[in-house]
């Protein structure tokens, strides 16, 4: 989570930095800037989020908690994909080494 972190850090200090030069948002606009600025593979959740939440009352901090949720489920699916693809590598790696002893073993037995 520590990208949605670091973004929502960065965010905060810029529009700390505004509120001092006299530039103020809304809380409405902060979460749509937010929802805006993220990634396309984050297109789904906007969507929910949008869909099941009064944007104009979202605190941030639910709207970054939810973020952080989702990154962290986002993150445990890709380490479960990573793991199935090198099992499969493995045993199809297993497999064809297999098949190279029986070729082995069909070679000699036909020198015979």
């Amino acid at each position: 989570n520590a990208c949605i972190s670091d973004m929502f850090s960065r965010f905060t200090t810029i529009i700390n930095s505004l509120k001092n030069l006299g530039k103020s948002y809304s809380n409405q606009e902060l979460v749509r800037k937010i929802l805006r600025c993220l990634p396309k593979s984050w297109t789904p959740k906007v969507t929910a989020i949008e869909e099941a939440k009064d944007l104009s009352t979202l605190p941030l901090e639910q709207l970054l908690g939810s973020l952080i949720t989702h990154e962290t489920t986002m993150k445990n699916h890709e380490n479960v994909e990573v793991k199935k693809k090198k099992a499969i590598a493995f045993k199809a790696s297993k497999e064809d080494s297999e098949s190279d002893e029986d070729g082995d073993v069909a070679l000699i037995t036909s020198q015979f």
